[in-house]
């Protein structure tokens, strides 16, 4: 299965959060799937940061990405055009971009947030939830 990880899927991830269901947790520890993170994710976190709204060290961040071997999926002009043909639900910039990725490389974006979920259904959007 071809995954594309929600930021808070990544940092629940890294930091062992019980919030990530155990199906999930078992979906991304397996070899058999090709999971990728955005660059639009670290530039999230990065602002986040910036923000004070959360407390993670980068370079342990970029170590366990690599150590689990997640892929980076770097934005491209065909992501950011496929944003024009997505319904408004909301305006979170990075959901937006990230939902786009989803469709444009056919990979299940794997997210709990509701907000993203109500895309579900979208042409080309089927996200991953368990």
């Amino acid at each position: 299965m071809r995954l594309l990880l929600d930021t808070h899927i990544l940092l629940w991830w890294v930091t062992g959060d019980r919030r990530l269901p155990k199906t999930l947790m078992k979906i991304l520890a397996s070899t058999e799937n090709d999971v990728a993170i955005s660059a639009a994710s670290l530039w999230e976190i990065v602002v986040k940061r910036a923000m004070g709204k959360i407390d993670i060290d980068l370079e342990e961040l970029l170590s366990a990405i690599a150590a689990d071997g997640f892929t980076e999926l770097p934005l491209r002009f065909s992501h950011a055009v496929r944003l024009e043909h997505l319904s408004r639900h909301h305006d979170d910039p990075f959901d937006r971009i990230l939902i786009a990725q989803s469709i444009a490389e056919g990979r299940r974006l794997v997210t709990r947030d509701k907000a993203v979920l109500a895309y579900a259904g979208h042409a080309g959007f089927d996200p991953l939830s368990n």
